[in-house]
This record gives structure tokens, C-alpha cells and sequence, in this order.
């Protein structure tokens, strides 16, 4: 008997080619890994399995542009939680964060635990698990560890840039001083080696709320943040001269600043155009108007007076956000809050004295009605879509899903403050059970605001009480034409951080969802944006069902897919692998199979064998 040409026969699926052109009915034949044949009635008689695609969705497996996986990846290598949603590619490395050079532990410091703990929100026994993993000490030797392991998705990496401080400078000096000028020329010759190694480019931070996590340091911002112009100039001039990618976050506070910065982009003022990928373009609920006025300026440095190439990414769905108590992103921005932040996860104690001083509650108190009441400046700036800072402080906003009370579950703060303030003016009738009538006999009498009302829930229950927030995209209104920005890139998903605050694994599936709701069109035009123009844009040969491309292919349900709905879907689920409970997402029907290099890894609901047991991603190389 003959042997058959083609390992899998893919018959009758629509085809999403990822070219943005019209979708065509096609069957697709795999062997050795890469796409062998596309075409209408392809023999089934060649292939050694066939899978019935009709009423189906094909295209290329999705790249997801913005996460923290790195953390994850060697501690489960198949990446399950990116696999299921379609994901077939990653980018590691954001945010200035990385794991490229090693553990980088010295002098009892412990960089990584350091850096991620606060700016990703992932608990330090967490991070000490993925920090124990690391067994290379430079770029090439992280690189080249993908190919023993049995990698799932593709993997793409930036050179973080607080990791390369650090790795010239030692953590204390690089957020202490400028660097030397050999410290400079030493950074200058390792980011150069790894842009010959393959790395996509750099990546910066500038968010003003991303501090370290372990004494002394717990009121200085991750290294990044230390550099000057001059030292990102000649940095980045490493990336640029290599036709690389500068992925970065603006320094919010100081807009003038980052305005300036984006200028690195431009062509026209630096010899050669920088490609560049920031965050972020989504609505604020607080300053809505905002993504407007960042994508008009790249407009401007997009254009023929200035040849950039910058990109804003964008979110496929609502910005919810779960706080833990206070702990979470959110809560970084305001000083006060921060201080709690910053103390040890099981410190308890440590918390209670700080929220029963008097000094804090003066600061809490400033700190959380800054720009929302009062004839000043930053309330009239506020009430004008432009606050200084973009917490969301309303209790109206704030929704419990694992609430201290049974009765509050599912409801706005603002309910339950209400309540409680009926209830203390004398309707007792308004507890409505004793356990409610004991959580409103411990407030303090009388409440007289919502910060007294935070203050006393942080005091009472700490961390024990969770509640959600819709900080921008709220019910995704204005999403899709965002996601469809030519000056936009979807997928600021930040997957595998903030690991009990977000779960956006699921995100390019809401994109696909909300172009669904438009036209087959637009969903081929939004199938472009989630694999062949992300991947040119950061220079990887994937993306594409090209005859001899790497079969990274994904079948879809469209029926599951309008009727599916993220926001419903959250879990908060224990994970062995991290000895934690992480929010998860799950899509269920919608990705009906995943191939990554011609392997099925997820079919029928549940992922097969191959998946973390083979090797079947491969580490990204820049082109």
C-alpha cells in the first residue's frame, strides 16, 4: 500500500487566509509539519487522516503580542491556557521583564521576584517556582533551552530592558545612578548580540506605578524607569539599526515627556524609522476621549513628515480588572494604597497598623477623593474626560464576585453603602439577614463617605473580600473600530500576569467575535490583524497557510462563537502548577481544533497527548 502524501486532509473548511481577502471554501493538506497543498476537492485518497472542517472557520493559529508567559512556560511548557483559545504564537519579554539573562541572583537580591511581583501582580512563591526553573545565564543559552523542551506555542522574545540594567549594573545601582560610559557600551554590545540572536527588539516600561517588591527598594520603580534620553537613544538605536521592534508604555505621568519619547519612532528625525509597538489604545471609562488623542498622534508620526512606524495595542474586550482587597493594578497609582501593596502578601499585621494610622488615613483620604470633589483644578480636569490619574474610585463601578456577605455577592458597592447608610439612620429592616445586620454593626457610626467605607472593608476583611472593575472598553462600546485602527495592533491581552486580576487569554476571540457581529469581511480583516500583520510587523515567519508554511492552523465554531460571551466565562481555579489559584478564561465549543506544526493539540473539548509531552513550537527568530 502506498504511503499517503499528507499526513492530515482538512476538507470543505471557509478559509481565513489571514491575507484579508474574501473567504473561499478550500481544503488544506498537511505533511511533515507545513502546509502541503490548498485547493477544492483535494483527494482524500492522499491524506493518512481527513477531518470534516464543513461549517467551520480555518485560518492561521493567532499570535498573541503581549504577555508575561515567560514566567510560565518552562514550569508547563504546552502553555494550555493560550492553546485553548487558538493561540499558536507568543511574545515574551514586555514591559522591560524578562528571564533572558537568568536568574540574575546576586548579593541576596533576586531581580525577577523583585520586578514582577508588583508590576504583574504574581505572588512571590510563585514567581520563586519559575525563577527556580532558570537554568542559562545568558540570551543565546535562553534561546536555544526552547528546543529541549516540549514547547507548545510559538515563542518570540524582546530583551527586557530593567534585565539588561540590571545584568550590567547590579539591581542597587541600576535604580541609584546613570550608568558609566562602558556600562553604556556594555549594555550597547549585549542588546546588539541579542538582536543577532534572533530577539524581536527591546522592551521599556514607563508607567509610574510599576515598583519594586522586596526591601529596601519598595518605594523605587523598576529599573527602566532610570534611564535618561540619552541612554535610551543610543539603546534603541541598537534596534533600530537592526530593523527591530521598540515595544514600550508611555510615561503617563509626565505626557509632554512620553509624547517626546514616541518620537523615537520617526525616520525623519533619526536617520531611520523605529518599529515601534506601545500601549495602549483602549477607552478609559474616566477619560474616554484619550485613545483619540494617542492615535492622532500616531497619525502624525506615521506620516510622510515624520516616517514612524508606531503601533498602539489594543484590547479585544471590556478592561475588567479583580481587585484581592486592595491588591491589584489598580490601586498601585495612588501613594497611599501602594504602601499597602508593598507589604508582604501574608503580612496581615502589617497592614492593619498601617490602615489604623492616622498619618495613612489622612493620605488614604486625600489619595482616594483626589479629582472627584471640590471646586480645584484636578476635579474640573476630571469632570473633563483628562484626570491626573485614572483609578477608578466609584463604589458604583466596583461589583463583588467573592463577597465577604453572602447578600452583597453580584452587587455594586455603592448598593451595600447605601444600604448601610439606610440602615444606620434607623431601617433596620434593611439588613436582610443577620449575617448582613452583623457586617453593617461593625462599620463605624456614622459612615460618613466611601473612603470610610473602603477604609473599614481593607480593615475587616483584607484581602478576603473580591470585587471587579470595568476600567476601560466598558460594554465594549467603540472596541471594534479601535481594533480595526490602521495605527492599532489587537492584543494587549497580557496573558500569565496579574494572575488573580485579569484573564485576557481569550482576548483575539472577542476580537473575532466583534468583527463576526459586522461582516465576514470585517472578520477576515480582523483574522489579517490577530497573524499575518502582527507577524510582519515584528518580523516572524508564521501567520500565514502559505503552501510550505508551518501548519499552525485553528477551526473554529461560528454558531459557539455568537453565542459566546467572555465576560461569563471567567473562572478563578486552583493551579497545582503554581500551588495558586489563577483567573482563567474559557471559550467552549468555540475552538473546535488546534494544530501547532501539524500536530493536533486541542480537539473535541480537551487537549490530546501531544500537547507539553512534544516539542512542537520552536523559538521565534527576528528575520
Amino acid at each position: 500500500m502506498a504511503t499517503p502524501a499528507w499526513d492530515t486532509l482538512i476538507r470543505n473548511a471557509l478559509v481565513f487566509d489571514g491575507s484579508g481577502g474574501p473567504p473561499r471554501e478550500q481544503d488544506i493538506a498537511i505533511s511533515a509539519g507545513r502546509v502541503a497543498a490548498r485547493g477544492h476537492a483535494l483527494p482524500p485518497s492522499q491524506a493518512g487522516q481527513v477531518i470534516e472542517g464543513e461549517g467551520r472557520w480555518l485560518m492561521p493559529g493567532l499570535l498573541d503580542i503581549h504577555t508575561h508567559l515567560d514566567l510560565e512556560v518552562d514550569l508547563e511548557p504546552g502553555l494550555p491556557e493560550v492553546v485553548r483559545h487558538g493561540t499558536t504564537t507568543v511574545l515574551v519579554g514586555n514591559c522591560s521583564l524578562g528571564t533572558c539573562f537568568g536568574q540574575q541572583v546576586e548579593d541576596g537580591q533576586n531581580p525577577i521576584v523583585d520586578c514582577f511581583t508588583r508590576v504583574e501582580n504574581i505572588p512571590k512563591p510563585v514567581l520563586q517556582k519559575c525563577v527556580d526553573a532558570v537554568s542559562w545565564s545568558d540570551t543565546g543559552a535562553y534561546l536555544d533551552h526552547f528546543a529541549d523542551i516540549p514547547l507548545g506555542p510559538n515563542v518570540g522574545v524582546f530583551v527586557p530592558h530593567s534585565m539588561l540594567r540590571v545584568e550590567v549594573m547590579g539591581l542597587q545601582d541600576s535604580i541609584s545612578r546613570e550608568p558609566t560610559e562602558t556600562e553604556l557600551a556594555r549594555m550597547e554590545t549585549l542588546l546588539g548580540q541579542a538582536m543577532d540572536q534572533g530577539y524581536l527588539g527591546m522592551s521599556t516600561d514607563g508607567l509610574p506605578f510599576h515598583y519594586l517588591a522586596n526591601e529596601p527598594h519598595t518605594d523605587h520603580r523598576i529599573p527602566t524607569q532610570f534611564a535618561g534620553f540619552g541612554e535610551m537613544k543610543r539603546l534603541l538605536k541598537v534596534v533600530r539599526d537592526r530593523g527591530r521592534v521598540w515595544q514600550t508604555t508611555p510615561i503617563l505621568e509626565n505626557r509632554a515627556k512620553a509624547l517626546l519619547y514616541f518620537l523615537f519612532t520617526s525616520g525623519r528625525l533619526f536617520g531611520k524609522t523605529l518599529k515601534t509597538s506601545a500601549l495602549s489604545a483602549v477607552r478609559f471609562v474616566l477619560a474616554p476621549e484619550a485613545s483619540r488623542a494617542f492615535l492622532g498622534f500616531a497619525g502624525l508620526l506615521n506620516s510622510r513628515l515624520l516616517k514612524g512606524n508606531i503601533h498602539f495595542q489594543a484590547l479585544g474586550t471590556n478592561f475588567r480588572i479583580w481587585s484581592d482587597g486592595i491588591v491589584s493594578p489598580l490601586f498601585e497609582e495612588l501613594g497611599s494604597t501602594s504602601k499597602l501593596i508593598a507589604k508582604e502578601y501574608d503580612d496581615v499585621e502589617g497592614r492593619k497598623a498601617l490602615l489604623n494610622d492616622p498619618q495613612f488615613i489622612a493620605d488614604f483620604r486625600r489619595d482616594w477623593h483626589y479629582g472627584r470633589r471640590g471646586r480645584n483644578l484636578a476635579h474640573l480636569k476630571a469632570r473633563l474626560g483628562l484626570p491626573d490619574i485614572l483609578v477608578v474610585r466609584e463604589l458604583e463601578r466596583m461589583i463583588f464576585d467573592g463577597a465577604p456577605v453572602p447578600e452583597w455577592e453580584g452587587e455594586s458597592m455603592q448598593s451595600v453603602y447605601d444600604r448601610l447608610d439606610r440602615y444606620q439612620r434607623g431601617y433596620g429592616d434593611n439588613a436582610r439577614s443577620d449575617v448582613e445586620r452583623e457586617a453593617f454593626d461593625a462599620f463605624p457610626r456614622p459612615i460618613v463617605d466611601d473612603a470610610e467605607f473602603m477604609l473599614h472593608m481593607m480593615r475587616a476583611y483584607d484581602k478576603g473580600f473580591r470585587f471587579w472593575v470595568d476600567v476601560a472598553n466598558k460594554d465594549r462600546e467603540g472596541v471594534l473600530p479601535l481594533l480595526l485602527n490602521r495605527n492599532t495592533l489587537p492584543g494587549f491581552n497580557d496573558s500569565g500576569a496579574h494572575i488573580t486580576n485579569m484573564a485576557f487569554f481569550d482576548g483575539n476571540l472577542m476580537s473575532l467575535k466583534l468583527a463576526q457581529q459586522e461582516s465576514l469581511d470585517t472578520v477576515s480583516a480582523m483574522v489579517k490583524r490577530l497573524t499575518r500583520e502582527p507577524a510582519e510587523f515584528f518580523g516572524l515567519d508564521v501567520g500565514s497557510l502559505e503552501i510550505g508554511a508551518q501548519a499552525d492552523i485553528i477551526l473554529i465554531d461560528p454558531e459557539a462563537l455568537r453565542e459566546w460571551d467572555d465576560n461569563s466565562s471567567r473562572q478563578f481555579i486552583y493551579r497545582e502548577l503554581f500551588d495558586h489559584k489563577q483567573l482563567v478564561s474559557r471559550s467552549e465549543g468555540v475552538v473546535s481544533q488546534v494544530f501547532i506544526r501539524g500536530e493536533s493539540v486541542w480537539q473535541d473539548g480537551g487537549f490530546t497527548a501531544a500537547l507539553g509531552r512534544e516539542p512542537l513550537g520552536r523559538a521565534l527568530r527576528a528575520a
